[in-house]
């Protein structure tokens, strides 16, 4: 049998290079053969926090220098890791958790040494978004990640505002101590009939998976306070294809909005004409809010 070093390996390991190693997301054991191999190899990680990583890296029986390499410094510490990579040495840089450059520190770093002149491998690990997006079924045949919407609640609602008719499925981040507050101003951007999978603690102990519509969301989030703990994956339905361009319904929608909510204008407007209820809703929101600027100017 082949043995594991070999296996790992699978391609040069050149001198003067950095390795962007993908870390366990929860469960410490989603660490691969390849990325063990290589972060004993290399002679300096650089991590997004260094207690951490030592203590990944201990559990294996790894030790190695370590460098601090954080969103509050990554720029400044590129260039402490370009020195050692002009001494030949190979460094691994890895994040807390996943893969580093996916809303984690690393594309700054990755930046800076490309422009440097320095090879830069990747090593495939986890991920939280592929790992939520494997279980969110056929709805989402193609996404755009967004990551971490902003904190402000103008600048986010803005931002959702921005992908009111976008149609792949969006993929967003979020922490604990604004689950619901994100979640209901989902359901306020894009209507409730959309599809919502909520991914919190993958690979944890307390995993859970559930996939409901935006309107359910806050509900579901309510129903015990341990489904409000924890890190989390939002995914959501893209608008329907169609409704980007469709205009035809605007003139019985602007009668409607003359007496109705957005969502009931979209409700009657789609038994009326048998056209998507998700389309009307978002073309009749965008009309509703157009309607409210010119009223302001």
């Amino acid at each position: 049998m082949t043995p594991l070093s070999e296996l790992a390996l699978g391609q040069q390991f050149p001198a003067g290079a950095l390795y962007i190693v993908a870390t366990p997301i929860g469960n410490v054991a989603d660490i691969t053969v390849r990325a063990l191999h290589v972060l004993g190899l290399v002679d300096r990680v650089a991590a997004e926090d260094t207690r951490n990583t030592s203590q990944l890296l201990s559990r294996y029986g790894i030790s190695k220098p370590t460098i601090a390499v954080h969103e509050h410094n990554e720029r400044s510490a590129a260039e402490h890791v370009i020195a050692h990579l002009r001494n030949g040495e190979r460094i691994a840089c890895v994040s807390d958790a996943g893969t580093p450059g996916i809303s984690d520190p690393g594309a700054k770093l990755v930046d800076a040494v490309r422009e440097a002149g320095f090879p830069i491998i990747p090593l495939p690990g986890a991920s939280a978004l592929a790992t939520a997006l494997s279980v969110a079924g056929a709805w989402v045949h193609t996404f755009s990640f967004i990551g971490f919407l902003a904190t402000k609640p103008k600048q986010r609602d803005t931002q959702l505002q921005s992908l009111l008719t976008h149609t792949p499925a969006l993929v967003f981040y979020e922490a604990p101590h604004r689950i619901v507050e994100t979640v209901q101003a989902l359901e306020r951007a894009f209507g409730g009939e959309r599809r919502l999978l909520i991914a919190r603690e993958l690979t944890k102990l307390h995993e859970s998976i559930h996939c409901c519509t935006l309107a359910e969301g806050p509900t579901w989030l309510a129903g015990d306070a341990n489904r409000q703990r924890g890190e989390f994956v939002l995914v959501v339905e893209g608008a329907p294809q169609q409704e980007a361009a469709d205009d035809a319904h605007d003139a019985l929608l602007a009668t409607l909005l003359e007496e109705l909510s957005v969502s009931s204008a979209a409700r009657l407007a789609a038994t009326l004409t048998g056209a998507s209820r998700n389309a009307l809703y978002t073309r009749a929101l965008a009309m509703d809010k157009a309607r409210g600027e010119n009223e302001r100017e």
